[in-house]
């Protein structure tokens, strides 16, 4: 019974990045019709359309695709930051034993493809995409799985998300100190006191969505202005929503017990609407909630639909409309470069350093993940969709022509990856999990 109740929610996390999965490709496949069609001006203007205000003193104006990159994608790096806090203080990370089986696979899954690519690349105009192989992509890899049904085992499904949370921690930290632009200190430096005053009031127990929507929107601008990426203010922001509930279970339900009476015992009018008592004993219970909810886990289970079923999707439909003719541009290069690094890096990296780690007992494998397990799920981490084509959006913001063959190498390294890594987690093992 206490098992089911554990597994729950996160098989409830596994459906919903798969049926997200499904919705990227749908984005990915629409997006690439759209921008080869005769449609294809439509496409593009309608990305580089331009919106926002500008006055003497102050101007934030951006083409659209900026707002989603910039904007939407900041609230889809809050989330992670919610899932970040969320492991470190109750879930998968939040012991040495539980966070040393991702955080190998993560060394090998970060650094040897960054390794890689810096050994095959021989263009310096395009070493800045050092970072692209580096990301995976959980929506997809987990929605992989999911095909797989039960012949992959729970357990293998928790090591990828606790991967991939650890890869996005990697992730975050080099989009902030390699690609980020000239940083202003002083909006930097006012931007951070508004974080600590944030951080200040929940340690102090006090928790407000309305002051965090404010100070949210202030932080976000002055990110932007001073030249760090303001994504990263949504990771910030998220570490100041508290985890703690402010009231235990037993003392929630024993107040439900006595609302619930209470209402029972009133007057019910005739007409449809409640009584002036009614909505005392509701307004009682709404404050009840709002006490026994955690405030991070209410925000994360608002925000995880928003961003699966919405802001990834539109993402990949702004982002991965690539022109694929012969009269195109691209570099052939870099394309393979990415390739290479994406399937190879990655599947090469996490699996050789996690079996060697296993078998000097550095770390603990759970017994039902067998070693062709760990291969076909490190090819997996090979789809970098999401956070690739992000941090490629940043690598070449001014050469659209590096940015399209970013765009095309982690398209087809992300398919191979997945092909692969489906076979030999299909093919490999023959026996299937109960």
């Amino acid at each position: 019974m206490i098992k089911k109740k554990i597994i729950t929610p996160f098989q409830k996390f596994v459906k919903i990045e798969s049926l997200s999965g499904l919705l990227l490709l749908i984005a990915t496949l629409t997006a690439l019709f759209w921008a080869n069609s005769p449609f294809e001006d439509s496409y593009q203007s309608l990305w580089q359309y331009t919106i926002g205000f500008t006055s003497e003193n102050f101007e934030l104006s951006k083409p659209l695709i900026l707002w989603i990159n910039d904007g939407l994608m900041a609230i889809f790096f809050f989330l992670i930051g919610l899932e970040i806090k969320r492991e470190f203080v109750i879930g998968e990370l939040n012991s040495i034993k539980k966070i040393s089986f991702p955080v190998f696979g993560t060394i090998g899954g970060m650094f040897v493809p960054v390794l890689l690519f810096l050994l095959l690349n021989q263009n310096p105009q395009t070493v800045k995409a050092w970072g692209v192989p580096m990301a995976t992509d959980i929506a997809f890899s987990l929605a992989v799985l999911k095909l797989l049904g039960n012949r992959v085992p729970l357990s293998l499904k928790l090591f990828l998300t606790a991967f991939a949370i650890v890869d996005d921690i990697g992730a975050v930290l080099v989009i902030a100190i390699f690609y980020s632009g000239t940083i202003n200190i002083g909006l930097l430096i006012i931007a951070l006191i508004l974080l600590a005053l944030l951080y200040g009031l929940s340690f102090k127990g006090y928790y407000s969505k309305f002051l965090l929507i404010l100070f949210g929107i202030i932080i976000w601008v002055l990110f932007l202005k001073s030249g760090i990426h303001p994504t990263i203010a949504g990771i910030l922001l998220a570490f100041s929503v508290p985890v703690r509930q402010k009231i235990h279970t037993n003392t929630f339900v024993d107040n439900l017990l006595i609302i619930s009476n209470s209402i029972k015992q009133e007057t019910v009018l005739q007409k449809p609407i409640l009584s002036k008592e009614q909505i005392e004993h509701i307004d009682n219970l709404e404050n009840w909630t709002s006490k026994f909810q955690s405030p991070l886990q209410h925000l994360e289970h608002k925000l995880h639909d928003w961003v699966a079923y919405f802001i990834i999707p539109i993402f990949a439909l702004a982002n991965a409309g690539v022109v694929i003719n012969s009269n195109i541009q691209l570099d052939h290069s870099l394309i393979t470069n990415i390739i290479i690094c994406l399937v190879l890096g990655n599947s090469i990296g996490i699996s050789t350093i996690i079996l060697l780690a296993k078998k000097i007992k550095i770390i603990e494998v759970p017994k039902e993940i067998s070693n062709k397990q760990i291969i076909g799920v490190s090819f997996l981490a090979g789809i970098g969709f999401t956070m690739a084509i992000f941090i490629a959006s940043l690598a070449f913001k001014n050469n659209p022509v590096y940015i399209d063959s970013a765009k095309v190498g982690i398209l087809i390294g992300s398919l191979v990856s997945a092909i692969i890594g489906f076979a030999v987690l299909r093919w490999g093992d023959k026996k299937k999990t109960s």
